[in-house]
């Protein structure tokens, strides 16, 4: 099974609590790790915004990312939340069998 890490940002810390723990409670990660604030620039609608944000490393199975994508989208705040995958082509074996146990189906509901 493909690990999968997963990038999103929040507005604020308790936003980005909220976030994590419903991802995990629901098995949708298997860890999320908060980081702390950053100051983000982007164009939004024509305009450069700078914004506070929470950066949130999430760490799932490919099998789970379309649930946990729609977990996102449905609770984010944002208009347009940054939703980003990559996967991790290597790690801890043990690590990653993790991740893989703990957003599996034999893990329970989700």
């Amino acid at each position: 099974m493909t690990t999968l890490l997963v990038l999103t940002s929040l507005p604020s810390s308790a936003a980005a609590e909220t976030l994590a723990r419903h991802l995990v409670d629901c098995r949708l990660a298997a860890c999320v790790n908060i980081l702390g604030p950053c100051r983000s620039i982007y164009r939004w609608q024509g305009a450069v915004e700078t914004a506070d944000e929470v950066p949130l490393l999430i760490k799932t199975s490919r099998d789970r990312y379309a649930a946990l994508e729609a977990a996102i989208r449905e609770s984010h705040p944002y208009e347009l939340p940054e939703v980003i995958a990559l996967p991790i082509v290597d790690g801890l074996a043990d690590y990653l069998n993790w991740v893989s146990r703990e957003t599996g189906d034999a893990a329970g509901p989700a």
